[in-house]
């Protein structure tokens, strides 16, 4: 996501997109292994209605789940540059911006038990499923500009016409100059109707039967009897808990891709959960685990630093880490509260809990400053020596709250005390904890923490009514600032379920009755008049409109406590014989990896 950021500290090595081995030694064949800490912390089960995490976004788009668009799977700006995927072309737009036509290559086909050409009404079918809040959709809101989509009915949509097998017309309400990006993302991939018909309404099930149209397939698909809906059991190869095991789509046609996309070495990819991190840089450091989704513990990432080892793989990530605030929830409903806990929190230390300055660095607002093309660079509102917080600031800031009882800058209020904090398991969690409580107390406020393994479904659940919650963190879907507004802060795409709008900024009383929210719900800010002027901007003007949003957010709304720009940080085992960085969901390219 985004450009290659130099790294922090001159004796850090930031790998290229290979690990820096000769050609020679690259070949086809072997298992691909990544060890997963602590859960997969999927958002539906990895169902591409409504899979919202980076990591499963990127073994779909490499492996499973082929689109209309989509990328390269390099890093760098070449990984942002849209290339035709299942489309024979990328089209350029007609009728003033609003229509776009794709057609369909021939030889595209779904894996086994299906077996057949991907048609132009399989993209249909998925756009219903993705139109329908019932089938677990989470980023739907991409897809309003399309006319009749927004009903969310999911039956028919009048914007979108099928001309023939091989050809599908998209009829937007207005031009929209990023639609191609958004055709990108996983969601928008071709799924058969004679299987997702049998999970209709029954959202995050449908995730561990998928009908693949990628290189691979998860395995034991094609052992699952699709003639009747009563006959459907899990493959095997997916518990959605331990392991996804990916192996070869016979029915996978290379002639339709290309190898600049998708070069397909191993002959099977198995991610597996891993509960204990050191034992997952040990599998690594052993050659068990080829890669891995994990935060290096700090003494294993200070040997391959000094090392300089090209095991070692540090890319922009583009995502931002933050602890959210609910807008609707005590004492967090009052700005005051909010700004105070922005200046008193200590961020230095919270980056140490993730590893120090080879993770990443202090973040000062809310998209990463390579989106903005660095203009925002020197804006840090709450910016303190050291970046360790400072009560004095954090108890002016307090004076005016409803919630400073006794007049002395701090939350002194009953609802200051044993305050919801949700939080998960991963090892910089349990580290961050008492950062955030020994910051907190400093003008009042305690926590009661309930730790769940795999927090993301509850904090996304607004009935569920989490007043502050430190797991969130977030990457650009395509490499637009919009990515980083719409999701978050649009109140309009607050969903019962799966919604990624977590301080609930610009809800209604009338939604809050609707979705069970029993906060305060009178006066929440909303920005989305903002939103809907910088959306139809291009260029410079877009970003100057996003960056005021930011500054806005930050000073007027503040939702965030910001913490940590990170960098995508990866360590390969030596057995790897090629590894590329994929800028689209930052993460590894594993179209692109071969093991020996």
């Amino acid at each position: 996501m985004g450009l290659v950021v130099a790294a922090v500290g001159a004796s850090v090595l930031v790998a290229a997109g290979g690990a820096g081995r000769a050609k020679s030694q690259v070949g086809s064949g072997g298992t691909f292994k990544v060890g997963w800490e602590q859960s997969f912390g999927v958002t539906d089960n990895f169902d591409p209605v409504g899979e919202y995490l980076a990591e499963a976004i990127g073994i779909h788009s490499n492996l499973l789940t082929r689109t209309l668009v989509g990328y390269n799977h390099v890093q760098g700006a070449a990984g942002n540059k849209l290339v035709a995927d299942i489309a024979t072309s990328v089209p350029k737009p007609t009728n003033g911006g609003k229509t776009y036509t794709f057609h369909i290559k021939q030889g595209v086909m779904f894996s086994p038990p299906v077996n057949r050409q991907v048609t132009s009404a399989d993209f249909l079918n998925e756009f219903k499923r993705l139109a329908s809040p019932k089938d677990g959709q989470e980023y739907g809101f991409y897809y309003n500009v399309i006319k009749g989509f927004a009903s969310g009915k999911g039956k028919t949509i009048s914007g979108i016409t099928t001309p023939n097998k091989s050809t599908i017309v998209f009829n937007l309400t207005a031009p929209t100059g990023d639609f191609l990006y958004r055709m990108s993302m996983p969601a928008t991939g071709p799924q058969p109707n004679e299987v997702t018909k049998c999970f209709e309404g029954t959202a995050g099930k449908y995730g561990q039967d998928l009908i693949s149209s990628g290189p691979y397939m998860i395995q034991g698909i094609d052992k699952v009897d699709i003639s009747a809906c009563s006959k459907i059991s899990a493959a095997s190869g997916y518990d959605g808990q331990t392991k996804l095991i990916l192996v070869r789509n016979p029915s996978y046609n290379a002639k339709t891709d290309s190898k600049a996309a998708r070069e397909n070495f191993p002959d099977e990819f198995d991610f597996l959960v891993d509960a204990n991190k050191d034992d997952i840089f040990s599998k690594v450091s052993a050659g068990e685990f080829q890669d891995e989704i994990s935060t290096p513990p700090s003494q294993v990432l200070r040997q391959f630093v000094q090392r300089h080892s090209p095991q070692l793989h540090l890319n922009s990530g583009d995502r931002t880490w933050y602890l959210t605030m609910n807008l609707t929830a005590a004492p967090f409903d009052d700005i005051h509260v909010r700004k105070a806990m922005n200046w008193v929190m200590d961020k230095h230390a919270l980056v140490q809990a993730w590893g120090g300055p080879t993770v990443g660095k202090v973040a000062n607002h809310i998209v990463p400053e390579t989106l903005f093309n660095n203009q925002l660079a020197e804006f840090a509102p709450y910016k303190t020596p050291g970046d360790r917080g400072s009560a004095a600031k954090a108890k002016a800031a307090m004076k005016g709250s409803k919630y400073d009882t006794k007049g002395n800058g701090t939350c002194s209020a009953s609802a200051c005390h044993n305050v919801y904090l949700l939080a998960d398991t991963r090892g910089q969690d349990t580290k961050m904890l008492p950062v955030i409580e020994a910051s907190a107390k400093q003008i009042g406020i305690t926590f009661k923490v309930h730790t769940i393994n795999g927090a993301y479904p509850t904090l996304q659940t607004p009935s569920k009514n989490v007043p502050i919650g430190e797991r969130p963190g977030w990457g650009k879907d395509y490499a637009d600032a919009l990515t980083f507004f719409t999701p978050l802060f649009d109140g309009r795409n607050i969903i019962p379920n799966g919604n990624t709008n977590y301080s609930l900024i610009g809800i209604t009383p009338s939604q809050c009755k609707t979705l069970h929210v029993t906060g305060n719900c009178n006066n929440v800010p909303s920005v989305n008049s903002q939103l809907d002027k910088c959306s139809v901007l291009v260029g410079q003007p877009r970003l100057t409109c996003y960056e005021s949003l930011d500054k806005k957010l930050m000073t007027t709304v503040v939702p965030w406590v910001p913490y940590l720009w990170s960098f995508a940080t990866h360590i390969t085992a030596s057995n790897v014989t090629k590894w590329s960085f994929d800028q689209f969901p930052g993460g590894t390219g594993y179209a692109h990896v071969a093991v020996k």
